[in-house]
């Protein structure tokens, strides 16, 4: 089993910045990959950015260029920096990890999920 614990979310104006961390536990050697999904209200799950044990990542066409997503082993976390944060960015932010990288960062996601931390930002 893996355990994954979300941190960094907030209340942000448009504009500003924001990192969230992501700290995992457990059977980590079983990863292969990570990933940032979101949900907003109303609205389906959808994935954010995604990184494997090598390095390749893949983001959504609407944070390229704003977000960054970055891993260090060393501290077995993951982040994701947000920047020029847009209010269409609001939604609670899961953690993901998993065995099989396509899934985990081309979607549905793997099998190890976060409790979520949410992000509003403000118009």
């Amino acid at each position: 089993q893996v355990q994954l614990v979300e941190s960094g979310g907030g209340l942000v104006q448009a504009g500003g910045s924001l990192r969230l961390s992501c700290r995992a536990s457990g059977n980590i050697f079983s990863i292969n990959a990570m990933a940032w999904y979101r949900q907003a209200p109303g609205k389906q799950r959808e994935l954010v950015a995604g990184i494997t044990t090598g390095g390749i990542t893949n983001y959504r066409d609407s944070v390229k260029g704003r977000f960054t997503i970055s891993r260090d082993n060393a501290k077995n976390t993951l982040y994701l920096q947000m920047n020029s944060l847009k209010p269409e960015d609001t939604a609670v932010y899961y953690c993901n990890a998993g065995r099989l990288r396509a899934i985990v960062v081309a979607g549905p996601g793997g099998d190890y999920w976060g409790q979520g931390t949410q992000v509003t930002v403000s118009s």
